[in-house]
């Protein structure tokens, strides 16, 4: 059964949200299971599904000109994935969405959810808000290489996400700070120690 309580944290509906709206959203939507390494979005697509992460974790990647899959993301329970590529640039996506644990999600096509919004104002405020996230995340993400050290990335991802360590392997944690695994693991060895000597 779809959290609706957690769909509207995840929104920030709040009050303007009721449960007549949600379940005009939730009654377009499908249920989804992805198995472990499962690619629900290929590069190259031009799909326009919108997914909710109802449990397991999604990893957007790209593969360079070395053949290598470069993490971009990860992306766990009660956020959304979905094409941007598609969405905000109308052009076909430049990375691959992954599940790499069992992923369950419920999905609506984006063209669903326009209709819907444009009927109704309450809705469409939301979907300001929606593209707002978008940017916001996007923002932040730059700014965090900017102003931030590798150290203060890695220590503010992991308050984003606590149980992230035990989920992944450690080169896609290193490769969304944009750091190498062996400096994920010179900045842990470092909290530690300050953590020993603080004692």
């Amino acid at each position: 059964m779809v959290d609706l309580g957690k769909i509207k944290q995840l929104y920030n509906f709040s009050k303007q949200l009721s449960f007549s709206d949600a379940n005009e959203l939730i009654s377009a939507a499908q249920s989804n299971s992805f198995t472990k390494r499962e690619i629900i979005i290929e590069e190259g697509s031009k799909m326009n599904t919108v997914y909710f992460v109802r449990s397991g974790m999604i990893r957007k990647y790209f593969i360079n000109e070395k053949g290598e899959e470069i993490t971009f993301a990860l992306i766990p329970e009660n956020y959304i994935v979905a094409n941007v590529d598609v969405i905000l640039f109308d052009q076909a996506s430049r990375f691959y969405y992954e599940a790499i644990e069992k992923t369950k999600t419920f999905s609506i096509d984006y063209d669903v959810i326009q209709k819907i919004f444009e009927s109704n104002p309450k809705l469409e405020t939301n979907r300001k808000k929606f593209f707002q996230r978008i940017v916001r995340e996007a923002h932040l993400r730059i700014e965090g290489f900017v102003l931030h050290t590798p150290e203060e990335r890695y220590v503010k991802f992991i308050e984003k996400y606590p149980d992230i360590n035990n989920r992944v392997p450690d080169k896609y944690i290193a490769n969304v700070l944009g750091i190498t695994p062996v400096s994920l693991s010179r900045i842990r060895a470092r909290i530690v120690d300050r953590k020993m000597n603080t004692k």
